[in-house]
């Protein structure tokens, strides 16, 4: 076992050329390509410098050992792969010297006590050994496929579910449940009630109103205004729902007015976890100190991330259970807060999730954090099952996905 010979950095290219076409090998493997050689055969390296010293190669033809790197030559009575599968097994890195750049002693590693089988044993190991490391490989790469192909699945079986229950497709409709016009009515009439409690501008009681007319055709009426969308209409929907803008049906980001002095909820970004569920944390602060330049929500509303990668990993939540029931939480947030019980939460949280909401999102800003547009989340159609069944949509999609491990 000898060290090889310092070189240059500048004399190592990290490409092979016709110039530069000796491999060169340090402490850690294979650190370029240089002009010239120093050693031609068949040898071991052991590297004897750095964090991944006693690593093993085996090393062929004309190369450079550099003075990080330990030749190990082979006697007749020794098979180079046996001795190659051997040293790895000794885990060398135990020799080394414990510092802040580990080394390895030639001086030390000669003096370990190794048990030598015959020549012809030896060669019968190294030749199991390399059709276990075949076989391995091949194993590694058929499972790298298989949870692939796992993932690939989940993600559209998430996928689907979630646009069959937007859809209408995932659950019957039960007659007796009736129509969720009902619901755009009990909407109506809370923004009444909250108008005159000074809760609501007045700007927000002009609500868009969407419906089928006598030529099958969806038109919106907005105040005096209707208009033909039906090219805006994704697909269809069971007789007994109905269409309407996310604005119509729930207050978006909308404020507590609440005592300064009062404990309340803090959640930053990162105390919202990813997935398909309702999971977060948060840190009790006193509601004057966060009231402002924060986002406010409060139990019983929905929130999401509106940036990226946050949004397209759901980063999403059911407020509830919050100290004295209310909380604020990063400007990247947007909050959904329903008008009475008229939206399940579980169902608009699965629909937020769904791709129909996702995929069609267009973003703006930085490529680092891009933010969706204005008006995205506002005038974006949602499908709206009457109230029960919007409860089973909900149920049975939870009942799904935990069917494929999510």
């Amino acid at each position: 076992m000898q060290a090889g010979k310092n070189i240059s950095a500048s004399k190592i290219s990290q490409e092979k050329t016709e110039l530069y076409k000796f491999p060169c090998y340090g402490g850690n493997g294979l650190r370029g390509y240089v002009a010239d050689f120093n050693t031609n055969g068949d040898f071991l390296i052991v590297g004897r410098q750095g964090a991944l010293c006693g690593n093993v190669k085996i090393a062929s033809g004309l190369f450079y050992a550099t003075e990080h790197a330990v030749l190990t030559d082979n006697y007749s009575v020794t098979n180079l792969f046996w001795g190659y599968y051997f040293l790895t097994a000794l885990n060398l890195n135990q020799y080394a010297t414990a510092t802040a750049q580990p080394g390895l002693a030639v001086s030390n590693i000669v003096e370990v006590l190794i048990p030598l089988p015959p020549i012809q044993e030896q060669k019968r190991i190294a030749e199991c050994l390399m059709q276990a490391e075949q076989s391995l490989t091949k194993y590694e790469i058929a499972q790298d496929k298989l949870e692939k192909l796992n993932l690939e699945i989940h993600l559209k079986l998430k996928k689907s579910i979630l646009q069959e229950a937007i859809q209408g497709k995932l659950v019957p409709q039960i007659a007796s449940e009736g129509d969720a016009s009902v619901l755009l009515q009990q909407i109506e009439q809370e923004k009444q009630k909250l108008f005159k409690e000074g809760r609501l501008k007045k700007k927000d009681l002009l609500s868009s109103t969407i419906f089928r007319g006598d030529d099958n055709k969806y038109y919106e009426q907005i105040g005096e205004d209707c208009t033909l969308i039906d090219e805006e209409i994704p697909f269809e929907i069971p007789s007994t729902w109905v269409w309407s803008r996310i604005d119509t049906v729930f207050q978006i980001n909308p404020k507590n007015y609440c005592d300064d002095s009062i404990n309340a909820a803090f959640i930053p970004m990162e105390k919202i976890n990813a997935g398909y569920g309702s999971s977060f944390e948060y840190e009790s602060r006193i509601w004057g100190t966060i009231k402002k330049s924060f986002t406010h929500f409060a139990d019983g509303d929905v929130a999401f991330a509106k940036i990226t990668p946050c949004f397209q990993n759901r980063k999403s939540m059911i407020l509830k259970d919050l100290p004295n029931g209310i909380g604020a939480g990063t400007t990247e947030l947007k909050v959904l807060r329903p008008y009475g019980e008229t939206i399940n939460l579980w169902y608009i949280l699965y629909f937020l999730e769904s791709s129909y909401f996702i995929d069609e999102a267009t973003f703006k800003g930085t490529a680092n954090q891009q933010r969706i547009i204005s008006g995205y989340l506002e005038h974006k159609l949602i499908p709206i099952p009457p109230f029960e069944e919007q409860k089973r949509i909900a149920e049975r999609i939870t009942h799904l996905l935990s069917k494929i491990g999510i």
